[in-house]
């Protein structure tokens, strides 16, 4: 529950951010019976307040928005963020789908989280993930359509397969294993000194 509270600030402060300036790439790749896509998102902004009692820091991007968020208790060493200190965030999602030809693997899904954060003393900083596994069977081709119909452990879904190619790869019976991973790290850095 500590984990799952911890992702959620943290992931709570990094959607907020965008507002305030944000810089990013994308990777898309494919391969037979292969594809992948990934973003990473990197935000920076200075911290313009600081409200202790409140926990909540003003900050400012590159931009001149501001944003408000509030550093939960978990956050270590909140005592060190000082007004002038940049917090950098760096935001990452990718999913890949994997074609696995008559595979015989259970219908599950499966999930698993990470958290890190900064040791007593050390500047403020997080690191957080999670990823989600998903095997589902194919259970219907439609040629005309250039559907594939998949039924994973909670629901069945129809997916339209853009690639011809990659539509001749698949078959009914196979299966496909989809992972989705995401990850975000905060860290604050002191302010230049003048």
């Amino acid at each position: 529950m500590r984990k799952h509270l911890l992702i959620a600030s943290i992931i709570a402060a990094a959607v907020a951010l965008p507002a305030i300036g944000q810089t990013g790439t994308a990777i898309v790749g494919k391969g037979p019976g292969v594809a992948a896509a990934a973003q990473t998102v990197k935000i920076t902004a200075t911290i313009v307040a600081i409200d202790a009692a409140t926990r909540s820091i003003a900050l400012k991007g590159t931009q001149g928005k501001e944003v408000n968020v509030t550093a939960g208790p978990e956050v270590r060493n909140f005592a060190q963020m000082k007004v002038g200190d940049q917090v950098n965030v760096a935001y990452t999602e990718a999913l890949t789908l994997e074609l696995k030809k008559g595979s015989g693997k259970a219908i599950a899904r499966t999930e698993q989280t990470g958290a890190a954060t900064a040791k007593p003393g050390e500047r403020p900083a997080g690191l957080v993930g999670r990823q989600v596994t998903i095997v589902a069977d194919v259970v219907d081709i439609d040629a005309a359509t250039q559907t594939v119909t998949v039924r994973g452990p909670q629901r069945t879904v129809e997916l339209k397969v853009r690639d011809p190619e990659q539509f001749k790869l698949v078959a009914k019976g196979d299966q496909v294993e989809v992972t989705y991973t995401e990850a975000v790290a905060i860290e604050v850095t002191p302010a230049a000194k003048k």
